[in-house]
Order: C-alpha cells, then sequence, then structure tokens
C-alpha cells in the first residue's frame, strides 16, 4: 500500500534488518535484508503472539514506574523524611538513567542478543524493585530507582527490535499498535495503580508486585519470545559517548536539584558522598554545572570524530541539520518537561493542603489519562485533514493553555475537582501531540539513520523528563521557601522562627503543612497559602516552556502533497 504516510513492507523469509527506501515525497517502502534465520517466523503463530503478550508485560512493567512514584510521593517523603532535594531525585533519577543508557544497550541488544538483553534487564528491574520496596532511607531508594531505570533502558529497545523481528505484514502492524497502546495506556494507568496500592497497602507494594510479574515475564520470556540479532550490526558499542553523556546530565541534574540545598553559588551545608567530602566556601552546585556542560561539550567532540572514524556513535550531529528532526526532538523534549514538571508539583500540592490520599489524588488527574486517550480514536482521522505539523502546533498550544489555567485558578482551598476540566484540556493536548510525533520527527531521516533517530528522540524525551522535574522543582522548592518567609512576616511571626518554618517547609516538599495545622493558625495558613502559590509559579514555568516548545514548531512546514504520478507509483 504505497501513498502519503504509508508503509510497505515486502515478504521475506528469515530474520530481517529493515532497509527504508524513499518511492516519493511521502512514501516509505521498507525492505527486509536476511540476517540471521531466526525460529521466530517458523513458529506457530499463537506461540508468537504469547511471546508478545510477554513482552508487552515487561513493558508495562517499565512505563508504569516512570509514572507511579508521582500521587504516593508526599507518603514516601513522610515516611522516609525526604528532603525536596531527595524527592525530586527519586522521580528524576529513574528517567536520567533510562535516557543515559537506552541507546547503548539498544546496541548490545542488536550485538548480542535481544532476548538476552530482555530478561538481563526484567532481573535487573525486578531486583531493583526488591530494593525499592525494602529501602530504610531516601539514599537507598533513589539508588534503588537508579538500577531500575537502567534496567528498563535494557528493556525497551529490546523489546521495540524483537516485535519488528518476529512479526511482518498485517501482524506486524497489529503487534505495533498493541506495543504503542500499552505505553500510552501504561502510563496513564501508573498513577491510579500507585495511589491505588499506596493507599490500601503503603507505597512499598507499589515496588513490591513487581516481583512477581518480573518473574512471569522472565519464565515467559525463556519459553516464548525467540532470540534474535542483527548480524549487520558492527560489534562495537559507544560507552564512551553513553558516559559521557550520562555524566554530564547527572552533573546539571544534580546542580538543578541540590542548589537549595547547598546554595547556588556559596556553601550553605557541607556536602559529602561516600569517600568524599566537600566543605569549602564555594558549594558544588556550580562546579558540577560547569563539568557537566563540560561532559556534554566533550561528548560532541568524541560524537564528531567517532562518526568521521565509522564507528558506532550515541549521538549522530548530522541528523541536527534536518529541521524537523531538531524541532521536533526540541518539542518531545519540552513536552516531556511539562508532564512530568507538572506530575511532580500537583500531587504535592493536593495531599499537603487537602491531605488528599495518593488514590484521591490519582482520580484527581484521571482526566490527563482520559483526555489522552479520548484523543487517539480521532487523531489519525485528524491527522489526514489538517496535517501532522498542524496536529502537533494544536496540541502544544492546548498544553500551553491549559497548564496556564492551573497556574491562573489554583488557591490554597483549589480542589482536584475544580483543577479537572484544565487536566483534561491538557490530556487532549498530550494526546494530539505525541500522536504524530515520531513521525514528523523521522519524517526526513535518511532511511539507513532510522534507527538511531528513533533512539534519539527517545531518549531526549526521558532527559525531558528528567529536566523537568529538575526545574520545575527548583521553582516549586525556592518559591516555597520565599512566599512562606513573605506570609509568616506579615502575619507578625518573628522573622527567626518565620525562618526556620519556611526551611522546614521548603525541605520537607510541603508535607510539613500537614504538622502545622496542629499549632498556630497563622502559620498554618500560610503553609496552604505557600504551597499554592509554589504550584502557581511552578505552573507558570511549564507554560513557558510549552510555549517555547510551541513556538519551534512553528517553524515546521508541512509536506507537499504526492503528484498523482508519484502516488500511483
Amino acid at each position: 500500500m504505497k501513498g502519503r504516510g504509508y508503509l510497505e513492507v515486502e515478504p521475506f523469509s528469515g530474520e530481517f534488518s529493515p532497509r527504508v527506501e524513499r518511492t516519493g515525497p511521502e512514501s516509505m517502502t521498507v525492505s527486509a535484508a536476511p540476517a540471521v534465520p531466526a525460529p521466530a517466523i517458523g513458529t506457530p503463530g499463537r506461540r508468537r503472539w504469547l511471546g508478545m503478550i510477554v513482552i508487552g508485560l515487561g513493558v508495562s512493567l517499565i512505563i508504569v514506574d516512570a509514572t507511579i512514584v508521582n500521587v504516593m510521593l508526599p507518603r514516601v517523603v513522610g515516611d522516609l523524611r525526604l528532603t525536596t532535594a531527595d524527592a525530586e531525585w527519586v522521580t528524576s533519577i529513574y528517567s536520567l538513567a533510562f535516557a543515559a543508557l537506552l541507546i547503548p544497550f539498544g546496541m548490545a541488544g542488536d550485538v548480542y542478543g535481544r532476548r538476552r538483553m530482555f530478561l538481563l534487564g526484567t532481573v535487573v528491574f525486578t531486583a531493583a524493585s526488591l530494593l525499592a520496596a525494602a529501602s530504610a532511607n531516601g539514599s537507598a531508594l533513589i539508588g534503588a530507582r537508579l538500577l531500575q531505570g537502567a534496567g528498563a533502558s535494557m528493556i525497551l529497545p529490546a523489546t521495540l527490535s524483537t516485535v519488528t523481528s518476529v512479526f511482518r505484514g498485517r501482524d506486524r502492524a497489529v503487534a505495533f499498535g498493541i506495543w504503542g497502546s500499552l505505553i500510552g495506556g501504561m502510563a496513564a494507568l501508573g498513577p491510579l495503580l500507585g495511589g491505588w496500592l499506596a493507599t490500601s497497602y503503603g507505597w512499598r507494594w507499589a515496588f513490591g508486585v513487581n516481583l512477581p510479574l518480573g518473574a512471569v515475564v522472565v519464565a515467559g520470556a525463556l519459553l516464548f519470545v525467540p532470540e534474535t540479532r542483527d548480524r549487520m550490526a558492527r560489534r562495537g558499542i559507544d560507552w564512551a559517548g553513553g558516559l559521557l553523556s550520562a555524566g554530564g546530565f547527572a552533573a546539571v541534574v544534580f546542580a538543578l536539584i541540590e542548589g537549595q540545598r547547598y546554595g547556588w553559588w556559596r556553601l550553605l551545608q557541607p556536602f559529602s558522598a561516600g569517600p568524599l567530602r566537600w566543605d569549602t566556601g564555594i558549594s558544588p552546585v556550580p562546579v558540577a554545572l560547569v563539568a557537566g556542560v563540560a561532559a556534554l561539550c566533550a561528548l560532541l567532540g568524541v560524537e564528531r570524530a567517532r562518526a568521521a572514524a565509522g564507528r558506532p556513535v550515541v549521538l549522530d550531529l548530522t541528523l541536527f541539520r534536518i529541521p524537523a528532526f531538531r524541532r521536533g526532538n526540541a518539542a518531545a523534549t519540552l513536552i516531556s518537561v511539562g508532564e512530568l514538571g507538572l506530575m511532580f508539583t500537583l500531587p504535592l500540592f493536593l495531599q499537603d493542603v487537602h491531605g488528599n490520599s495518593p488514590l484521591q489524588v490519582s482520580v484527581a488527574i484521571l482526566p490527563l489519562a482520559l483526555g489522552t486517550l479520548l484523543t487517539g480514536g480521532f487523531a489519525a482521522r485528524l491527522s489526514r485533514r489538517i496535517g501532522a505539523a498542524r496536529m502537533l502546533q494544536a496540541g502544544m498550544a492546548l498544553e500551553t493553555v491549559a497548564v496556564l489555567l492551573i497556574g491562573l485558578t489554583t488557591r490554597a482551598d483549589t480542589t482536584g475537582y475544580q483543577l479537572a476540566p484544565w487536566m483534561l484540556i491538557y490530556g487532549i493536548g498530550l494526546g494530539l501531540t505525541t500522536a504524530q510525533l515520531t513521525s514528523i520527527v523521522l519524517r526526513d531521516v535518511p532511511p539507513a539513520r532510522a534507527g538511531l533517530a528513533s533512539g534519539t528522540q527517545s531518549t531526549a524525551r526521558q532527559i525531558g523528563s528528567a529536566l523537568g522535574i529538575a526545574l520545575i522543582g527548583a521553582v516549586f522548592a525556592t518559591s516555597l521557601s520565599h512566599v512562606m518567609t513573605d506570609r509568616l512576616r506579615r502575619a507578625g511571626v518573628p522573622p527567626r522562627q518565620g525562618g526556620a518554618y519556611a526551611a522546614r517547609l521548603r525541605d520537607t516538599a510541603g508535607t510539613f503543612a500537614a504538622d502545622l495545622r496542629h499549632g498556630d493558625p497563622r502559620v498554618a495558613r500560610a503553609a496552604d497559602e505557600s504551597l499554592a502559590v509554589a504550584t502557581d509559579r511552578a505552573a507558570f514555568a511549564t507554560a513557558g516552556l510549552l510555549g517555547l516548545g510551541f513556538v519551534l514548531t512553528l517553524g515546521l512546514r508541512q509536506p507537499p502533497e504526492p503528484r498523482p504520478a508519484e502516488s500511483s507509483a
């Protein structure tokens, strides 16, 4: 089936390595070059679909855990006595590890075996979930979340490549539909599941439930998922690029998250990490920021040199010369910044001010998930009518407006039900932006580099998630401290006492507000108002970033309609 927006798959026997050939301005033909004989194609259809169920369950585990923490975060903060910085690390470290290792482990799966990588990732992820469930303090939980992200980065690319290798023709389209629907559906289900588990059984069960599910995935993969690999893949992995990107982004995120604790320039308290202790006059935050930027600059040089030598890279810099790829990835990053930043602050506000349970919070943000899922029903039809670029722009505009309305209407007495209309609008916008984003990003990418380009887009989204929590979390924490100090000064509370209250509220991500309700009503009211204002400012910062993404998408052009001669070719 040739024509605009479709892929034609040519039949073959044996495993394949995709090769995409242009047949027109908007047409692509995927042909399959034989690689390694794979038992998958010769196995009965039922066995292949059982393998698909196993793969789907594996994807579900890692997608749910990307969002499940948000609604139960206040409970975790209170139980483990986390600081605001700790809370940001618990949520951001998962995405950061995911992003840093996604492409290297994807390459490793192509070379050494995708099922092997899938199994290894599931074992790592399940073991990390056990460590998270048993965490006695913030450091242990952050370390466990880091390992979860590493396991997830092994699982996701292995599942995508395995689906591509096992299925063909119409079955492959169905399998990809299942794979994509699971990602969207599980991302929406994560907060609801987390809220229910945290309310009914405790937050540790949100991690502990992964143990039996992980065991089922491992057993199912051994029984039903075939081993596949790409013999054409070069036996080389860009570990240097992976380490530089991981270290660079980790240092930048560290600076954004820990600026409140250790000081943006002057050291506020000693810093220690294992045997390392930092107690000089200058804060480690600016040092980390400079080191992170230096590592990312070094990454550019290393990748350029490796590409010139014909060696594998994690970042193909020449791809960013393509306007649609460059602007689309920027939009993808900013979309993730907005989504994860918003999901970090709203649960804290709803639980800290209103005392909502995690389940109540998850129901309050359910309209976002519903809007995203409802959009899927007409997104393809709308894209054919107005074009993918216009649909992306409409989605980002809706997201920006919805978050602005959250910032304009949130007060100390605002409930989750009052936020529901804006969350629904945001969800519809999110559904529109994600529906065609991948096709826009990859539209003009040369066929030989489509796989690396797709991995780069996934990495950009995970980096956006980590940066979003760091950036919006910094705005939220800074606002909490400043507004609380100002409100208490106006209420006549002594400055020293007010400063202590403000610092405590900031360091506990707002959960200290519940303790203040049993004391001076002026202080309790100031805490609630500070949380509302901090949420407003975080929303305005989010809207600004989404608005920037909208402006970037205005440079995207609709592709020309194919000529009759080309469309019939």
